[in-house]
């Protein structure tokens, strides 16, 4: 009986120490600092090679340790099981599962996984050689058993393509940039700066445009001697020109072009021919991705492109600045006038127009509101009142308070947001 008992004690240990390897490799290699494995690769290191090969693997190494876990985690408490029935009777089988439960999550899950997050490099490179060898040798049954669960959502409608990962790069790259915040080791500009890059291919021309009313246009029918001062006296160096109809752009006026042509024309206006000096305008869909609009611009060298929506109404204009800006905050030069709209008071609350993007608002005072179903603040407190509030309404979504203390017929000029933390003690 003694040795029976041995046997058994030593096959259970044995067993919870196997499931403690799968437990500690899945929790090390997944926090493991890709780029430092990287390095290592490059100085030599044969180890960080391997780490690297399962990271590239991650979905054929979870489903390895899955598998792995499964089965020894059943094992053991089948074991538990039949020792213990035999010992006590059917009182057994509540001792075997009490016990056997407590054994699998101390020592096979929490201690495992806590040593390897606290030096997770360290441990993925002590345990990455001998994972890899189970994940070739499992790598079958792990296939075969992807293939049953894709085919079975199949029946159910659930289309997944088999090359298509879990969680996206963006996604881990984004939580990594969070964590490192959270942690201290990143300040908050970089931050924004990193997660502004990550959101070009999540927003739209829409998002960051410069609405048709905010545009700084000439008409093309004026006097030359008017288009020239206004040319002049704005701080912009591209105007758009138009024709019978703001919304018929017939081209764009560069500054630099214009100042040249004058040269050539001996500073005589009368002698100038706007027309001939007109960039053919660059038309693209309110849903162009940021990314794609970056991409074409550099494709194309162009640093102003008119938007328009579906029936080709021009809706705004977006500039390369405008995009870069969504990467390194405002960009401004001795020529720009200084963004406004925003004035925080004393009590913690904030002054804000109704024009104001979100997006700047949330950067420039660290929120987080919604900018999802509408660009502006006035178009956020609209969407979620679903009606145009009076002067002195106080609404409160997402936490903040919104205080209506100006309106011009249908348009919402001035907000008071309070944030949350102020919103409660107000």
């Amino acid at each position: 009986m003694s040795i029976y008992l041995s046997l058994f004690v030593l096959a259970v240990f044995a067993l919870l120490f196997c499931s403690a390897f799968f437990s500690s490799s899945e929790t090390a290699l997944t926090a493991a600092s890709r780029a430092r494995m990287l390095q290592l690769e490059k100085d030599g290191n044969r180890r960080a090679s391997i780490v690297s090969w399962l990271i590239e693997r991650r979905e054929a190494m979870i489903g390895t340790v899955l598998l792995g876990n499964t089965l020894i985690n059943i094992a053991v408490s089948a074991l538990t099981t039949v020792v213990f029935v035999e010992a006590f009777g059917e009182a057994g089988v509540a001792y075997a599962t009490i016990i056997t439960t407590a054994l699998v999550l101390i020592f096979a899950e929490v201690l495992p996984k806590t040593l390897a997050i606290t030096n997770s490099d360290r441990a993925a490179l002590l345990l990455a050689p001998l994972l890899r060898v189970v994940v070739v040798t499992l790598g079958p049954i792990v296939g075969a058993v992807q293939w049953i669960v894709r085919h079975t959502l199949k029946l159910f409608g659930i289309d997944i393509d088999a090359t298509r990962p879990v969680l996206s790069a963006h996604e881990e790259l984004r939580g990594a940039i969070e964590v490192h915040h959270m942690e201290g080791g990143m300040v908050r500009a970089d931050r924004d700066r990193f997660g502004g890059l990550l959101d070009l291919q999540e927003l739209e021309v829409a998002d960051v445009m410069i609405h048709r009313k905010s545009m700084v246009t000439a008409d093309a029918n004026q006097p030359t001697s008017d288009i020239v001062r206004q040319v002049l006296e704005s701080p912009h160096t591209r105007i758009p020109l138009w024709r019978d109809d703001p919304d018929n752009i017939i081209g764009v006026l560069h500054a630099r072009d214009l100042l040249r042509a004058l040269y050539r024309a001996g500073n005589d206006v009368a002698r100038l021919e706007i027309p001939s000096l007109l960039i053919k305008p660059w038309f693209v869909p309110e849903t162009t991705t940021l990314q794609d609009q970056l991409d074409a611009f550099l494709r194309q060298r162009g640093h102003l492109a008119l938007v328009v929506d579906e029936y080709g109404a021009l809706m705004g204009l977006v500039t390369l600045e405008d995009i870069l800006e969504e990467i390194v905050g405002d960009i401004r030069d001795e020529h720009d006038v200084p963004l406004g709209g925003v004035r925080p008071q004393a009590n913690g609350s904030v002054i804000v127009d109704g024009w104001v993007p979100i997006r700047d608002l949330n950067r420039a005072m660290d929120w987080s509101l919604s900018d999802e179903e509408a660009t502006t603040i006035a178009g956020l407190i609209i969407h979620e009142a679903q009606t145009i509030p009076d002067v002195g309404q106080i609404f409160s979504f997402h936490g903040y308070k919104f205080e209506i203390l100006r309106r011009q017929r249908n348009q919402i000029v001035t907000i008071k947001v309070t944030p949350p933390k102020k919103a409660d003690a107000i």
